[in-house]
């Protein structure tokens, strides 16, 4: 039997990932209660981070950018 070579992974461009700075974790909360409270204190909390994370991380790419 012939050995056989593992097949050859393509070159990926590496996504930096970078840990969110207490600031901004503080941010995304402070939005995703405002969030929370906006529905009537009623909603899925994750989908109220989500969002927040989303805005906030958003405002600051514009800001950083601008």
């Amino acid at each position: 039997m012939k050995p056989t070579r593992p097949a050859a992974i393509p070159n990926q461009t590496s996504t930096k990932v970078t840990k969110p700075t207490p600031d901004l974790q503080e941010q995304t909360r402070l939005r995703a209660y405002g969030l929370y409270e906006q529905r009537g204190r009623e909603g899925n909390e994750l989908d109220n981070w989500l969002q927040a994370e989303s805005e906030v991380t958003q405002q600051k790419m514009k800001t950083v950018s601008g």
